[in-house]
């Protein structure tokens, strides 16, 4: 069992000696992966626990909100994410402008040598901390000496980048690649980056019934639902029902150009949805997980929901074939 700790306040006192990372971890990529693989043979290695250090909320969230990109996943996602890596603790730290004044040192001092008496540190080439990032690698690896911890440092995962020519090139695994990826409706691009589907969590709303009017009923996630929008389009992809079931679905984002006066969202319309009980195939008010496999096309305004219609069968065969041969329902 994982422990959450939502603050230094809650690791006990006797916790340690432990091998520690630390990052934000939006979207728990690839490239964060290598790292957690490389916290736990450290760890291993020296008979220590394992802990992941990380904020809530994003820092940039907080130095500049007007401009701070979306998350990938929310904080709940994450830790979910983090824990399937072999962990023993996720210290979750509270990130303020008063917590982002602590210098370099001092940050060590209190997260790192008090808190969680690490006997190992592992980061990459570019970790940054303490105030106005202005520790580094350099600086971690002296305060190591001085506080007598060791500082294991992780290559760069990196990926091909399909958005460059050379076949031979390659880009480094990152957060940013996976908003870029998903801005452009790359999901696919996403996924490799990520290691999984690129996924929402939301919870499922009464919207105007208009799917449903065309034949083509559709769960539609509330507004405030969990995890990067992808760009306006048409996918493929699974929907994961409370109960854990993983439904084959194609999934609308945006907002109709068809009808006036749709906001953009959300929704999903369940394949080979259980016809011979439609009652009990209700999901409304469910938490659901909306996971994205492939992008069938952008959205397009259609003269009158006759061509509309037509339209959607032949993406739904699409996303049917997309999706066969995946794996039976969880």
């Amino acid at each position: 069992m994982v422990q959450i700790w939502r603050g230094l306040d809650e690791v006990p006192s006797d916790f340690g000696p432990a091998a520690v990372t630390i990052g934000n971890f939006d979207g728990v990529h690839r490239g964060h992966q290598q790292v957690l693989a490389q916290l736990e043979r450290t760890a291993r290695a020296a008979g220590s626990r394992m802990v992941a250090v990380t904020f809530d909320p994003h820092p940039a969230q907080v130095h500049r909100p007007d401009t701070a990109p979306d998350l990938i996943m929310g904080i709940d996602d994450r830790i979910a994410a983090l824990a399937g890596y072999g962990l023993d603790a996720i210290l979750v730290l509270h990130y303020t402008l008063e917590f982002a004044h602590q210098t370099p040192e001092e940050f060590v001092q209190n997260v790192f040598v008090d808190g969680l008496h690490a006997s190992a540190v592992v980061v990459g080439h570019d970790v940054r901390f303490g105030r106005g990032n202005s520790g580094d690698l350099g600086t971690m690896q002296e305060l190591g000496r001085r506080h007598g911890f060791q500082v294991v440092v992780v290559d760069e995962f990196k990926e091909k980048d399909p958005s460059l020519l050379a076949d031979d090139e390659r880009r480094r695994c990152s957060s940013t690649w996976v908003r870029e990826a998903l801005d452009r409706g790359d999901v696919h691009t996403a996924a490799e980056i990520l290691g999984r589907p690129h996924a929402l969590h939301g919870e499922v709303v009464h919207g105007a019934a208009r799917g449903r009017a065309l034949g083509s009923p559709t769960a539609n996630l509330d507004h405030e639902a969990i995890g990067h929008v992808p760009a306006d389009g048409i996918y493929a992809g699974w929907l994961i029902d409370e109960s854990g079931t993983k439904w084959p679905a194609a999934i609308s984002v945006g907002s109709n150009p068809t009808f006036i006066g749709v906001t953009r969202q959300v929704e999903a319309h369940v394949l080979d949805r259980p016809d011979e009980a439609p009652e009990d195939f209700d999901l409304y008010g469910q938490k659901v997980v909306v996971e994205f496999v492939e992008r069938l096309r952008g959205m397009v305004a259609y003269r009158g929901p006759e061509a509309l219609i037509e339209q959607m069968k032949v993406d739904v065969d699409q996303a049917r074939r997309i999706l066969a041969g995946a794996g039976p329902r969880a």
